[in-house]
């Protein structure tokens, strides 16, 4: 995990940011326990009330889950409603942009989809599950 002290995003919500990517990408597997807030606040050396922030954020998006006596846990599902977040928020936050630019540009429909196959074409676009 890697902190910016001088971003203006506080710690906590960048612990939580980095622990969800670490779900999303397979570091921690569903059902697996994550580190406790003591090995994250020593290793990092971050107050543990600050640790303990970020890991609520995702008890609260019903990707962790607190295990009394045991720790925390990677929910079952919780890569699936990672990606269905990251989904909507691609779609709030790039298609409708693309779409207000594409209007404003005059550009149709059939041209902005022939300006996406120009992208995979052209290898701009290097993800081989992108199928449109």
């Amino acid at each position: 995990m890697n902190f910016d002290f001088n971003d203006s995003m506080p710690l906590y919500q960048q612990i939580a940011d980095q622990l969800e990517e670490m779900i999303f990408s397979g570091g921690f597997d569903e059902g697996s326990q994550v580190p406790s807030t003591t090995q994250l606040s020593q290793q990092l050396h971050i107050n543990p009330a600050t640790v303990l922030k970020g890991m609520n954020i995702l008890v609260n998006k019903d990707l962790l889950e607190k295990r009394r006596g045991l720790g925390m846990f990677v929910k079952k599902g919780a890569q699936q409603k990672i990606m269905e977040q990251r989904k909507e928020s691609f779609y709030n936050d790039y298609v409708k942009s693309l779409l207000v630019e594409a209007g404003k540009l005059g550009i149709t429909k059939q041209h902005l989809l022939d300006l996406i196959e120009r992208g995979e074409n052209d290898g701009s676009i290097n993800s081989p599950e992108m199928s449109i």
